[in-house]
């Protein structure tokens, strides 16, 4: 196990070396070693920071997921390692938290139910949604149509370690949050627009679990 542990490691290593990012490198390999010199949880996150990484089949998203934390991936393992990895991952999901909690995002008041016949319902920020959905395991699109002010949420599931990540485009992020807020009262977010702005190559949104 250790053996394991120690090749990834390493893959890590070369891979964010060779971005030049000595500080960074430093920093992303000083979240995923405890003081006892074994791996810890934040090598698991820098792997499940790459959409795509772990898909999730029609058959596993088939079911209830609750809003846990904030959630983040890039686009690709180079926009990854150019962006320094889980040390950026980790600020944004803060900055993000920071938002999402000052609007009320909980899992009481948002969450979402995917059934076999491609039906789905649920809340966001308390404001219920349904509608119909496709989703596309190789590239983990996921379109839901909904009648709510006519909107269509098109985003992407990638797995996590607990669950699911359902994530977007920063601006849709920022449309699809500032619709809704709206309607339960809450005032802009242009945070999160600022977020996206600052970070190309990333998707954020909603890390969800059962």
């Amino acid at each position: 196990m250790k053996k394991i542990k120690t090749l990834v490691v390493a893959a890590a290593t070369v891979v964010l070396s060779g971005c030049g990012g000595g500080d960074i490198l430093t920093g992303v390999l000083g979240g995923l070693t405890g003081t006892d010199g074994n791996t810890i949880s934040g090598l698991g996150n820098v792997i499940m920071s790459v959409l795509g990484a772990n898909q999730v089949s029609e058959a596993g998203l088939v079911g209830s997921w609750r809003y846990t934390n904030p959630g983040v991936a890039f686009t690709s393992s180079n926009v990854l390692a150019q962006a320094g990895g889980e040390v950026v991952a980790q600020q944004i999901e803060n900055k993000l938290l920071s938002v999402y909690n000052s609007v009320g995002i909980k899992s009481s008041n948002t969450y979402f139910t995917f059934a076999q016949n491609k039906q789905f319902e649920g809340k966001l920020l308390g404001t219920g949604l349904s509608g119909t959905y496709t989703y596309d395991p190789s590239s983990g699109a996921i379109n839901m149509k909904t009648a709510l002010l006519g909107i269509n949420i098109n985003g992407y599931i990638t797995g996590t370690t607990n669950g699911i990540s359902l994530l977007f485009e920063g601006k849709k992020l920022l449309t699809l949050l500032q619709t809704v807020a709206s309607l339960s009262g809450n005032g802009t977010l242009s945070a999160i627009g600022d977020l996206s702005t600052n970070y190309n190559g990333l998707r954020m949104g909603f890390d969800m679990s059962r």
